[in-house]
């Protein structure tokens, strides 16, 4: 069954922090939305669209405002011929197989239909339509797209899973499983972190693997950015338990902050330029002296329009991780908008960071 995804209200179209964060998680419970479709209030082509989606044999998401939640459900009993009744604080459909605050699940003929109230500073209400496959996601590092693929496909046949797998960066692949039987996405994994020991991690979010690896060992990373503006420090804030391996880090867009606050020094400004491997080399020292870290990263480059030259074209990131006894310096160069760019350094600093120290991290 596909599954489609109705978003009915005019926050949603314009509201897109409440949208990812619904997105995210229907996502983080459900394989593949395979459609997404919106209506704002006063469509009034909702009622025919509802119609004819229920006598099809899909599954449905409907996230609505409370403003419209009544309404939708009034439609949704027009086309089942069903009248609406109150439960759990809800007017809903009376055929609803399954109800809990703000969320009903209905069956008609062969569709399935859950219906979400969802509001702006809101939690996400209890998804009760569930996919009946269940998924996994492991990344591999340091390993070419096609030599996975090789070693994953004989693994994948003898324990009848299947998957997917997605370049995060160069040298870090996503890899999306699916079964029917979550003991068989167990044997694989299993399977696969024997022939690739040091190079899996088998969690669907890496940041929140680097926070439980550094806080089970009672260690501490730092970073110092310059053109991701503070973007890495925010991947890992937004995890729990942030806090416990993050003190703080440093943005140092100018020149004059990078000498006073990581003291990198003026020559090497001079001589190599802002962007370069001694510079990065000294801003990971400089956030290792004054944080008292184990670890640190440090970002500079030319993320925008404007700022490249012939020799240090737009796209050009120097990266540098660092323990407290070695460090490494990487020069890369992304494509695309400033944003694109911004990730691509972000997500290749955590790649260098897991590959510098592999028996923390792996």
């Amino acid at each position: 069954m596909k599954l489609h995804l109705i978003f009915i209200g005019n926050k949603f179209v314009y509201n897109n922090s409440l949208k990812n964060y619904i997105l995210q998680n229907i996502e983080e419970k459900n394989e593949f939305i395979n459609s997404i479709t919106y209506f704002k209030s006063s469509d009034n082509s909702l009622f025919l669209y509802l119609e004819r989606e229920l006598n099809s044999s899909d599954k449905f998401i409907i996230i609505t405002s409370k403003q419209n939640f009544s309404t939708v459900g009034k439609l949704i009993c027009t086309a089942t011929s069903d009248n609406q009744i109150v439960r759990d604080n809800m007017l809903i459909p009376q055929k609803a197989a399954l109800s809990h605050e703000r969320s009903y699940l209905l069956e008609y003929k062969e569709a399935i239909v859950n219906v979400l109230q969802m509001d702006d500073g809101q939690k996400m209400p209890e998804l009760l339509i569930m996919s009946k496959n269940t998924k996994a996601r492991i990344h591999i590092f340091d390993e070419e797209r096609e030599t996975l693929i090789n070693i994953l496909n004989p693994i994948a046949q003898m324990y009848e899973v299947q998957f997917e797998v997605i370049e995060e960066v160069k040298g870090w692949l996503q890899v999306d499983i699916f079964s029917k039987k979550y003991g068989d996405i167990s044997h694989f994994v299993n399977g696969v972190k024997k022939l690739l020991p040091k190079k899996l991690i088998n969690s669907s979010s890496v940041v929140t693997h680097i926070i439980q690896r550094l806080s089970s060992a009672s260690k501490k990373i730092t970073f110092s950015e310059s053109c991701t503006g503070g973007l890495l420090s925010y991947y890992f804030t937004k995890e729990n338990g942030a806090s416990k391996i993050l003190d703080g880090s440093l943005v140092t867009y100018s020149n004059l902050i990078k000498e006073n606050w990581l003291a990198v020094t003026p020559t090497s400004l001079e001589n190599y330029g802002a962007v370069s491997a001694e510079v990065i080399e000294e801003m990971s020292e400089g956030a290792i002296n004054v944080s008292g870290a184990d670890f640190a990263i440090s970002i500079s480059g030319i993320a925008g329009e404007g700022g490249g030259t012939d020799e240090k074209p737009v796209g050009t990131v120097y990266i540098g991780v660092r323990t407290k006894n070695r460090h490494k310096e990487e020069h890369y160069h992304f494509n695309g908008d400033r944003n694109y760019v911004q990730h691509q350094s972000a997500m290749s600093a955590i790649k260098m960071l897991l590959l510098i120290d592999k028996d923390t991290f792996f």
